[in-house]
């Protein structure tokens, strides 16, 4: 069995069971679905997101995206504690683990996977396609995307999807299908539970989702939808329920587990892309979101999140404040990458971010962030945490000849935690 949840979070989890993506990469590769347990990096994430979870790469260099709280990529790459990603950050070779994951870029010393499973699915109804959004992502300024599903919860346009759809995007669009398409924010996200909430921007009059928060039974006829295969149409998997709560045991990084409960087994064919998409009921109505499937057999078997937790947690975000697992907005993105070590030296920069827009070049050191003194990346760190896109701060650096230069900078979005 399996899930796709495998969030880079301030948590940071990872499954001990066989893993396939339902968020599949849309990079350079057309889409694929997860074959195996062979699939799984030696890490045990899920493959499939688009980018890189570095392992063991050589030097970490390009360490620190965007200078945050775990608000660029520091913690995630290859080698050392602010290692980089792998294929462009660390080992370019893509390291063991490093690159793009399974189903990465090409040359990244990956291979393509294909499958074996077999799916029972026809091209979803109106009725069942209502309130079913796409979802696409960019992640990591242009370096990747990936694609997902939605769901409709307010015709002023406020979408829940899974966290990891989401997770690392710095542009996402959701589509209506047959219809258009809105540049969407994220209000919030539970990365543990694996749901984000957005905010198409401009949206108005759309049609949701009607849900049914009842418990539902074992021997339940339930219908999957979602954007299989990330194939930009909405395809429908009939099935049953075979367990109305059953557990997932995870495993952090410090060797502690953890256990998410409570989720909906079902058997229909639930696929890659389907992430974030409807488990509906024999009436119609949403029971449950799409989350996790297995893999490494000829028989699927889907997991869904209930609706009714998904809709407590919407309900909690909206409320603006955080709580419990819960992180509300973006953190705030310097853009830049500095160099694994103690000295916030910059190995790269953003193009348009905060740091290139005030001229900061590769080779430069920064010495004050904010009218305070930074000596190393957990000083910066710190520094950044304080503050939220849009905020003006002062920055002061030394250029690779030495110069020393100022400027006011209005920090920008980091990609989704």
């Amino acid at each position: 069995m399996a899930t796709d949840r495998s969030p880079r979070s301030r948590r940071r989890l990872r499954h001990t069971l066989a893993a396939t993506a339902l968020a599949i990469p849309l990079v350079a590769l057309p889409a694929v679905v997860p074959a195996a347990a062979s699939a799984v990096d030696d890490r045990g994430y899920a493959p499939g997101y688009g980018y890189a979870y570095g392992d063991t790469g050589a030097d970490g260099s390009g360490s620190y995206w965007d200078g945050g709280d775990y608000g660029g990529y520091g913690s995630y790459g290859s080698g050392g504690s602010y290692g980089g990603y792998g294929s462009y950050g660390g080992d370019s070779a893509g390291g063991s683990g490093g690159g793009w994951s399974t189903y990465g870029l090409p040359g990244d010393g990956w291979t393509q996977q294909s499958t074996t499973q077999t799916t029972d699915t026809e091209p979803a109804s109106a009725s069942e396609s209502r309130g079913v959004v796409l979802v696409d992502t960019v992640l990591d300024y242009g370096d990747g995307a990936a694609a997902g599903t939605g769901l409709v919860l307010s015709s002023d346009g406020i979408v829940a999807t899974n966290h990891h759809v989401v997770e690392g995007a710095t542009k996402i669009t959701v589509t209506v299908p047959g219809g258009k398409s809105y540049t969407a924010r994220v209000l919030g996200y539970d990365s543990v539970h694996d749901v984000a909430l957005l905010q198409l921007e401009g949206a108005s009059g759309l049609t949701t989702v009607t849900t049914d928060k009842a418990a539902v039974s074992t021997g339940e006829q339930v219908t999957s939808v979602g954007n299989a295969e990330g194939e930009g149409k909405l395809v429908a998997a009939d099935g049953t329920v075979t367990d109305p709560s059953t557990p997932i045991t995870v495993t952090e990084e410090d060797g502690s587990s953890a256990r998410l409960t409570g989720l909906i087994e079902v058997d229909a064919d639930v696929v890659s892309g389907d992430s974030g998409g409807a488990l509906l009921d024999a009436d119609g109505e949403v029971v449950g979101m799409n989350v996790a499937a297995s893999s490494g057999g000829t028989d699927i078997s889907g997991y869904a999140i209930p609706i009714s937790r998904v809709l407590d947690i919407a309900a909690q975000i909206l409320t603006g404040e955080e709580s419990g697992d819960v992180e509300i907005g973006y953190d705030a993105a310097l853009g830049v990458q500095l160099y694994d070590g103690s000295t916030p030296q910059v190995a790269g920069v953003v193009e348009g971010g905060a740091a290139a827009s005030a001229g900061v070049t590769a080779g430069s050191t920064i010495t004050s962030f904010d009218k305070t003194t930074v000596s190393s990346v957990d000083d910066l760190t710190s520094a950044l945490a304080e503050h939220e896109p849009g905020d003006r701060v002062a920055l002061v650096w030394t250029d690779a000849s030495g110069a020393r230069h100022s400027a006011t900078v209005t920090l920008g979005r980091a990609p989704v935690a």
